[in-house]
């Protein structure tokens, strides 16, 4: 977890951490990703689930000290074969498998006519009393964002936009409103839809949790 002292450091940095999209913590500053993953794993409730996980499985083995699995639809470097999952609306865990299941910045990336399945088979594999936690940015922030990732794999030849890796398809989209993400909750039998924004990202970022009765 950050300290108080890194937190206010990150508020103060935040348009220059956005600007500049480093993947990995540098010049003593928490990457977005970093900052993202620090604010989820404070309600992570036992061993976890990452759906979505991308390289490397970056939360589960560096935020929650491999208590947990991480999984995906792509095979992103730094996965093993038996973490890619073909279906993640028929995933391969038995009933109540999990405390906790995070989707980290990806939800919007869920095929629309598999959101509802999809967080179906999340609340099958949580045990009764489990979460699940859901980040979303701001929208114009989200398309803002997805823009300049683009931009600078073509321009400067990085590697940062994912997406671009795995190709964005057409039943995506750049942000889920939050009505909907709690709509579908519910759908899905979840209660709570608790609203948490991430104060050092000037809250142009948060999660919602939703718990399994």
């Amino acid at each position: 977890m950050r300290s108080s002292l890194q937190k206010a450091i990150d508020t103060i940095t935040f348009p220059f951490r956005a600007l500049t999209l480093f993947e990995e913590d540098r010049f003593g500053l928490s990457s977005l990703a970093t900052e993202r993953f620090d604010y989820v794993a404070r309600h992570v409730r036992g061993h976890c689930l990452d759906l979505g996980c991308g390289r490397h499985d970056r939360f589960i083995q560096n935020h929650l000290g491999g208590k947990g699995v991480g999984i995906d639809v792509f095979a992103y470097e730094g996965l093993t074969p038996d973490q890619i999952v073909e279906d993640p609306t028929d995933l391969p865990f038995p009933d109540g498998s999990f405390a906790t299941v995070t989707l980290i910045a990806n939800f919007n990336h869920i095929p629309e006519p598999v959101r509802d399945p999809e967080l179906a088979e999340v609340f099958r594999v949580l045990e009764p009393g489990g979460n699940v936690i859901i980040t979303m940015g701001n929208p114009l922030a989200e398309i803002l964002v997805h823009k300049l990732v683009e931009g600078y794999d073509r321009v400067l030849g990085t590697n940062i936009d994912m997406d671009g890796e795995r190709g964005m398809h057409e039943d995506e989209d750049f942000f889920v409103p939050n009505r909907e993400i709690a709509e579908r909750l519910g759908r899905a039998g979840f209660t709570g839809s608790e609203l948490h924004y991430f104060g050092t990202q000037w809250g142009l970022n948060h999660l919602m949790i939703g718990t399994k009765p």
